[in-house]
């Protein structure tokens, strides 16, 4: 089970000052260290707009992100609470923005289906969590909405996260903004 708890995060290595990469060593099981990157990046979607992806992981031979490898954390919820806490720190800063997460697997978009329901009551005191599915228009002559290409046009439907949604229901995207008073 991951608990979220900001007073216990992994001290950034490297952070770039627009608040977009931070970079920290993850403690493993068998004692290592790996070496993690955060990356917040406007999402390339025009339906939802001031959307920024959060991406984090391993770095793999070419510099880049590996959000695909298994790793045994001594700590989950010390790693996913220093890369919440990276996205609070950015949303602080550029309030009117949302920061989205998107499973690159199914098994990926399970954990933080999970974390969300875990951290509900924690998470409730900063976040706002959005559950976001995809969806195709049906026209009224029982045909499909399609894009300029003729291909099924898929829009997003964000909507407040269901917390009595089941893991068999996964969300395809997951969002998040600060708290407005």
């Amino acid at each position: 089970m991951i608990r979220i708890n900001f007073d216990s995060t992994f001290e950034p290595i490297e952070i770039t000052s627009e608040l977009t990469d931070i970079k920290f060593y993850s403690e493993l099981k068998n004692g290592g260290l790996i070496l993690f990157k955060v990356e917040i990046r406007p999402l390339a979607d025009p339906l939802l707009p001031n959307v920024f992806n959060l991406a984090f992981g391993p770095l793999n031979e070419e510099g880049k992100i590996n959000d695909e490898i298994k790793i045994n954390h001594s700590n989950t919820g010390k790693m996913f609470s220093t890369v919440l806490l990276f996205a609070l720190s950015f949303l602080q800063k550029n309030s009117s923005y949302t920061i989205g997460i998107d499973g690159s697997n199914d098994a990926r978009a399970y954990l933080y289906h999970r974390m969300f329901l875990t951290n509900k009551i924690y998470l409730h005191d900063f976040f706002v969590t959005i559950g976001v599915d995809w969806y195709v228009r049906l026209l009224r002559d029982n045909t499909v909405e399609k894009d300029n290409m003729g291909f099924a046009f898929f829009k997003p439907k964000p909507e407040s996260f269901d917390y009595k949604r089941t893991t068999n229901d996964l969300y395809r995207y997951y969002m998040f903004h600060l708290i407005t008073e």
